[in-house]
């Protein structure tokens, strides 16, 4: 997703809104997701941001959101957003988040989404990485052991 930053979405600063730039990561991992599962989705989790750069007024964002893995329901979204210099027209990376999207049925149930097959060398570091902060998650939260966490002990076990 391109768009123009306004002046309505900015801060007394004259830089883009972190709320906003939240806003649009979500719709952008929203339709990664659909695209994926083609299913509804919705957002279960925003696990990771990261706002590495303000975005001034006048500054043409670009969001790109993309599948890492696929669960049996859920689904990781990598999104990098980029910003366009507005006098050079050149491309830096400004930041990045993580959401995880569930799909579900027409009464809000989760429903299972296909496997994600990762082709490039990225989508096979981000598709590995995904399995580790799931399981980070996972213990985090109660719901797994950590010596059942097989994936995220074997960063720590040589």
């Amino acid at each position: 997703m391109t768009d123009l930053v306004l002046p309505s979405e900015t801060n007394p600063l004259n830089n883009l809104f972190g709320g906003e730039l939240l806003a649009r990561m979500d719709r952008a991992a929203s339709i990664a997701a659909r695209r994926h599962s083609r299913r509804i989705t919705v957002t279960a989790s925003v696990n990771h941001v990261a706002f590495n750069q303000a975005v001034p007024v006048g500054s043409v964002v670009t969001v790109e959101a993309a599948v890492s893995r696929a669960f049996k329901t859920s689904m990781e979204i990598y999104i990098d957003v980029w910003m366009e210099d507005r006098f050079s027209g050149e491309k830096s990376k400004v930041n990045e988040a993580i959401y995880t999207f569930v799909a579900v049925d027409e009464s809000g149930r989760p429903i299972q989404i296909p496997e994600l097959n990762p082709e490039t060398p990225l989508e096979k570091e981000r598709y590995a990485a995904a399995l580790r902060r799931k399981q980070l998650s996972l213990v985090l939260a109660g719901k797994m052991k950590p010596k059942e966490a097989t994936e995220l002990r074997a960063l720590f076990m040589d």
